[in-house]
């Protein structure tokens, strides 16, 4: 049987409640709504760690964050973790990425054969967090910035790295059908969007009006607040210092455009599917590294497990293969490696660790897990913040803070925290979790990997820089027209559908 080929698509910082492919919104994606009503679509996905980095090296992986030392935005990925990248080079798939993965450290590929751009973020580890001054703000933590100048643009960096990212994905479909060979693909193609800062042209902008943007209902006091919440206030300058309502309106809306203006780019990918002839015989799976708070609970950004923050859209489309439906059951972005190998035909290598769980039963219709575990070590903890989602409960673990408790089915917006009120239910996870999560040998490797980062980081801005930023290798001598190359044959050959000779 011929073996699909696999379109992964990413969006970044794209909070699942609000989307309408999982309940009513004025968020227009009409894309992606076609594409979600012929999916397997996931009502509770959730990502592995509410941050970039940490999210999308588990993603990748299918490996919790602790275990391969991905604590923060600036931690060391590793070259020796396999990836799906690496399972499905070996089944003899050409894997190629374009876009954001926030890599960190000197390998740059992880498995992908060709990275098509450069990344958007930095490589190195100067966003390192510090557990040794935890009260200490560093000038590059999230500030609201993004929120107080929120509105439409002409033009932003994002913009400029997204649109890139999306033409070099359509000429990579394009040149593997002029290319023609049998060899399938597998393309990850992750924009930046709908990412702050909060900010999108006008066409986007104009989409919605004010009067069509909810503002976030029943904040709580800062000072009623947990305090990992607390803290995430401290860290982005919220503290005590009010937005102004027009404010939060603007950057919701703004994020609204820019979620349109991902759609857009899934039109635009999905069309080239169609262009090519490709659509057939193509695997799509959507998806995003974390949410975005939005100002819910006070709070913006992520780096908290409250749903906004961590739960992420998740639909698969496997033309013939798979009937449309709904998954109720929680899974996770760590799933995806064992899900993708499968897929491909391939297999797992039992004596590897892997912490995702396969999706096929749920993809079948077959039933499956309903269980996420998530870790996160990074900006406003103090300690390791680890989280179970399993039936209808969320428990959220610390040995610093209070443990909190939410029945999800219940209380989807988790405003009432059951830890007192459920003293058995509380009991079983805090035994579970103490059972699964060597607290202090975590806290200890963190400290280890960020003094070391830090040590290696000063060093390294002595002297002469090296980069480890990715640089895509372009070779213009085989480009456009060249004396070398036959004139009338490239032509031909650059010609899709080609003319009969």
């Amino acid at each position: 049987m011929k073996r699909k080929n696999i379109l992964f698509i990413m969006a970044d910082q794209m909070a699942a409640p609000l989307l309408p492919i999982y309940g009513p919104s004025p968020i227009k994606l009409p894309h992606l709504s076609r594409l979600a009503s012929q999916s397997v679509v996931f009502d509770s996905a959730y990502c592995n760690s509410p941050l970039c980095a940490p999210s999308r090296f588990t993603l990748v992986s299918g490996q919790l964050p602790s275990k391969i030392g991905a604590y923060d935005n600036a931690a060391d990925f590793p070259a020796d973790v396999p990836t799906y990248a690496h399972y499905l080079r070996r089944l003899g798939y050409r894997t190629a990425l374009s876009g954001k993965m926030h890599f960190c450290g000197p390998d740059q590929l992880h498995g992908y054969e060709e990275r098509l751009t450069s990344d958007i973020y930095p490589a190195d580890y100067g966003w390192a967090v510090n557990w040794d001054e935890p009260d200490v703000r560093p000038s590059w933590y999230h500030n609201m910035s993004s929120v107080l100048q929120a509105g439409p643009c002409v033009r932003t960096n994002q913009l400029d790295f997204d649109e890139e990212v999306v033409f070099k994905a359509q000429q990579y479909l394009f040149d593997h059908i002029r290319e023609a060979g049998a060899q399938p693909f597998c393309l990850t193609v992750s924009m930046t969007h709908p990412h702050d800062p909060y900010t999108i042209p006008k066409r986007f902008w104009d989409l919605y009006s004010d009067e069509e943007i909810p503002l976030p209902q029943d904040v709580p006091a800062q000072a009623a607040l947990d305090p990992h919440s607390q803290r995430l206030l401290k860290v982005y300058d919220l503290w005590d210092k009010p937005l102004p309502v027009d404010k939060i309106r603007d950057a919701r809306r703004a994020y609204f455009g820019a979620c349109s203006y991902i759609d857009d780019n899934i039109g635009k990918l999905l069309q080239t599917l169609e262009d090519t002839g490709l659509a057939d015989d193509t695997l799509i799976v959507f998806s995003g590294d974390h949410g975005d708070m939005l100002g819910e609970r006070g709070l913006w950004y992520k780096m908290n497990w409250f749903e906004m923050s961590a739960r992420v859209p998740l639909l698969v489309y496997a033309p013939g293969q798979f009937a449309a439906g709904r998954v109720s059951e929680s899974v996770s972005t760590a799933d995806l490696l064992p899900t993708l190998v499968e897929l491909a035909g391939g297999q797992l290598l039992p004596e590897l660790p892997l912490d995702g769980r396969s999706l096929l039963g749920h993809l079948n219709g077959q039933g499956g897990h309903d269980e996420v575990f998530g870790e996160y070590m990074a900006e406003g903890t103090v300690s390791p913040l680890m989280m179970i989602r399993r039936g209808p409960w969320k428990f959220i673990y610390s040995e610093s803070d209070p443990c909190l408790l939410f029945n999800v089915d219940a209380d989807p917006q988790e405003r009432q925290d059951l830890s007192q009120s459920e003293p058995s239910v509380l009991r079983a996870f805090l035994q579970e979790a103490r059972q699964k999560w060597d607290i202090p040998a975590i806290h200890a490797q963190v400290l280890a990997s960020q003094r070391r980062r830090r040590l290696v980081t000063q060093a390294l801005t002595v002297g002469k820089l090296k980069s480890w930023d990715h640089q895509p290798l372009v070779d213009a001598s085989q480009q456009y027209m060249r004396n070398h190359i036959d004139l009338d044959d490239l032509e031909r050959k650059a010609r899709y559908p080609q003319p009969c000779q």
